[in-house]
């Protein structure tokens, strides 16, 4: 089947209480470890390209390569996302060149600057059959070139939250709970430790999500930033002449409390990044005699779609319904 937008997805999402796996790619070795996870799971998906990406593998690049796997996974429908559009340009080109969904993020605008950015998107985007994602509150972190410092992000206000999605017409809406981009989600200030001397994050606020669900009932919410930091991967990068102290994510089981509530697209990178860089360490460690691409990134490829596989099944709660989603 072809590309699709994200609005048939979300409506099964909503209804049947899990979320969709927004991933991002790069490369070719990560489109094919997501996508060949999903099509063994019948999972939908959402491959989702950043600006940052864009401009590391080019956009054409990216399409084709999303092609590819959409003529490779045809029994599942795959949405191509654009991941915090900075401006009106960068969504319209998007529009333009073959995706079916753009996130224009406005989220750094005060209010009424935010609402007329996201609404020329939208107007645009729909009478192309593109959905849109639009954000009120920002979180802390480092995602390409998205950057808060930590003690300058806000959570979403729910009593603006109406007035947003009324006057700009967006089809879904990301929203600023907690989570936070990039690995080191958490300061170790703001965890406490448990009996392993393990950090343990705060909990999400499920208040806020339950407050904008009331508000927008029906509405598919979306959470960015949202990996969970495996740490048998980050302890493979520290073993193999990394330097990754104190990374932490998201636990997955808020993550998977919150896909049955109103959460219909949860996002998912540094998770990827952390699977392909620690089995590229590792196996450069143990073999560092070898310089052919293929060895190393065949593996990394592998743990790329176990990870993803264990995403679908255990977090967001999608496996099996690739069907509902066409």
């Amino acid at each position: 089947m072809p590309l699709v937008n994200s609005k048939k997805m979300f409506e099964q999402a909503y209804k049947n209480g899990y979320a969709i796996g927004a991933f991002n790619v790069n490369n070719m070795e990560i489109v094919q470890g997501i996508t060949e996870a999903c099509k063994e799971e019948n999972a939908p998906v959402i491959l989702q390209v950043s600006k940052g990406a864009r401009a590391y593998a080019n956009h054409t690049y990216l399409v084709k390569l999303v092609e590819a796997a959409v003529k490779e996974c045809p029994e599942i429908p795959i949405v191509l996302h654009l991941d915090h559009g900075p401006d009106f340009e960068t969504c319209k080109a998007c529009i333009d060149g073959g995706f079916t969904s753009v996130m224009i993020d406005g989220s750094h605008l005060p209010f009424e600057e935010n609402i007329a950015l996201t609404k020329k998107v939208v107007d645009y985007a729909h009478e192309r059959g593109v959905t849109v994602e639009g954000e009120l509150g920002t979180l802390a972190g480092i995602e390409d070139e998205v950057v808060v410092e930590s003690g300058k992000e806000s959570y979403t206000k729910p009593e603006e939250v109406i007035e947003f999605v009324e006057r700009t017409g967006v089809d879904s809406l990301a929203i600023a709970i907690g989570t936070s981009h990039g690995a080191y989600k958490f300061t170790p200030a703001q965890c406490t430790v448990n009996e392993e001397g393990v950090l343990v994050p705060p909990p999400l606020r499920f208040d806020i999500l339950e407050e904008v669900s009331k508000k927008l009932p029906g509405f598919p919410i979306v959470l960015h930033g949202s990996s969970s930091v495996p740490q048998e991967y980050v302890k493979m990068v520290n073993e193999n002449g990394g330097k990754m102290p104190n990374a932490i994510g998201v636990p997955e089981a808020q993550l998977r409390d919150a896909a049955k509530l109103s959460v219909c697209k949860i996002n998912i990178d540094s998770d990827l990044r952390l699977a392909m860089t620690g089995t590229v360490r590792k196996f450069f460690n143990e073999h560092p005699d070898k310089f052919d691409p293929r060895e190393y990134l065949k593996p990394a490829r592998a743990n790329i779609k176990e990870i993803v596989r264990h995403k679908l099944r255990n977090v967001l709660g999608c496996a099996g319904k690739a069907d509902e989603c066409k």
